[in-house]
């Protein structure tokens, strides 16, 4: 990098200090991205805490029922906690919107309940306070703010005529900028860059995640210095730069990304709660019913499970046939929900898909997407939750289940049969495995940010060249 690049980017700093307002808004940037990381930090140690607790007190609970019926403790069921993941305070993503507990039990599958925006006032839906809602929303109008003169200022005050007569090229004055600026941007970071490093330093969350989170926030930081200094050397007046490139801000920051989920909404119609339950209920009673003696399908389970125990009578059976029927009609529903919820994720996916198609357009979505994948927060997330506690309800139902036909008598059990209190405590608990990020969902947005710099540093060529001229 030649000198005279190195002197107009160290100029773009001086300039940067002597600009009283821009300084103290610069550090009061980054004093935002230190408080919003120590406010985040201690609100996710107390959301993960309280969810242990409970969790605790849910699991303490279902262990100290008395002697019951197992099927009574199929209807009691279990509550389960959503973990939060170590990197979920830099951003909370959807957790606040998606709900966090789920009630399981036998016949059904409950949906996540409790999410904070239904008991919140609006300003949540806003954006809270978290390291990724100041460096995706605030500190690009931050550099906005600092950058938007950085070319036409020269020309206004006549002094890009000059520098250009004295031998500076159009490339090397905009390089210089874009350099003075991009460490700029990356300075505003630091904060953000520190706090990612002391993460992976001491083991807090994995390294690759950390280390794909800080290069995304670069490049987004990265990608907003250089579009307002190509803006500022695109136009003439240093105005025309400020309302352009806060038009840019509005749309692309504020109002595509609100606006898209909304047209997602209305192209891939999601069905309500009341529409899904009567086509399960439609659904379930096309299964059959254990109940009836008549009913061809049970009829049929019934036969194929005296021969599998080899007697001609169900009081011969060595278990109850009740829990047997109990089993069956369990994995009948099961895979009917199953079914029932992959519509529904698939749809979710389908909107998902076509607001991350416009990343293209707005980077932000694609910061946004990148950030909640590898904190763990986005609708993957929460989906793998569902998915891992649904596959442990069904486990969690089956082994009651099965603890019927075992322990309860098939003859003479008497008007209300019960096990021992004891057996409560070896059914499995909850234990739920940390979300990993597949790569689809991180790599293109890292590509969209990247083809984002790489056509800004193509459009610099031709502005570049541009510049050149006006000394003629």
């Amino acid at each position: 990098m030649n000198g005279p690049v190195i002197r107009i980017a160290a100029e773009e700093w001086r300039s940067l200090a002597r600009n009283r307002a821009g300084l103290i808004a610069t550090l009061l940037l980054v004093a935002l991205i230190v408080v919003s990381a120590v406010v985040s930090f201690e609100r996710r140690a107390g959301i993960e805490a309280e969810r242990a607790r409970y969790q605790a007190s849910a699991d303490t609970g279902f262990d100290n029922q008395p002697a019951r019926h197992p099927h009574r403790m199929v209807h009691y069921g279990q509550f389960v906690f959503r973990p939060l993941s170590p990197l979920a305070f830099v951003d909370f993503g959807v957790d606040s919107f998606t709900g966090n507990t789920i009630f399981l039990e036998g016949h059904r599958q409950n949906s996540a309940n409790f999410a904070e925006a239904r008991q919140s006032s609006l300003l949540l839906r806003f954006g809270q306070l978290t390291p990724a809602f100041v460096l995706q929303t605030l500190a690009p109008l931050l550099l906005i703010f600092l950058a938007f003169t950085s070319v036409a200022r020269e020309r206004e005050a006549g002094t890009l005529r000059l520098m250009l007569a004295q031998g500076v090229s159009g490339s090397q004055l905009l390089a210089g900028k874009l350099l003075g600026h991009g460490g700029i941007a990356l300075a505003i970071g630091t904060p953000a860059f520190l706090l990612f490093a002391w993460l992976a330093a001491r083991a807090v969350a994995p390294t690759d995640a950390v280390a794909l989170l800080g290069i995304g926030y670069a490049a987004w930081l990265l990608l907003w210095a250089m579009l307002a200094v190509l803006i500022s050397a695109l136009v003439t007046r240093s105005r025309d730069a400020l309302v352009a490139l806060v038009a840019i801000w509005m749309v692309g920051v504020i109002l595509l990304p609100r606006v898209l989920p909304e047209v997602a909404a209305t192209r891939t119609v999601l069905p309500s709660k009341i529409e899904t339950d009567i086509a399960l209920h439609r659904d379930l009673k096309q299964i059959g019913d254990a109940h009836n003696p008549d009913d061809p399908y049970f009829a049929h389970f019934k036969a194929r499970a005296l021969a599998r125990y080899g007697v001609s009578r169900v009081e011969d059976m060595p278990v109850q046939y009740a829990g047997l029927v109990g089993m069956e009609g369990e994995r009948l529903t099961t895979g009917l929900y199953a079914r029932s919820a992959k519509a529904m994720a698939a749809r979710e996916a389908e909107q998902n898909g076509f607001v991350r198609a416009f990343g293209t357009i707005s980077p932000l979505i694609a910061v946004r997407q990148l950030s909640m994948a590898l904190t763990g927060t986005g609708l993957a997330a929460h989906q793998d939750f569902l998915n891992q506690s649904e596959a442990f309800r069904y486990r969690f139902v089956q082994a009651l289940n099965w603890m019927q036909a075992e322990k309860i008598p098939s003859v003479n059990a008497g008007e209300d049969p019960r096990v021992s209190a004891d057996n409560w405590k070896t059914i499995p608990r909850f234990r739920y495995r940390p979300f990993v990020p597949p790569s689809a969902l991180i790599w293109p947005n890292l590509l969209v940010l990247g083809g984002w710099l790489a056509g800004l540093l193509l459009l610099s060529l031709p502005i570049a060249r541009r510049l050149g001229r006006a000394a003629r």
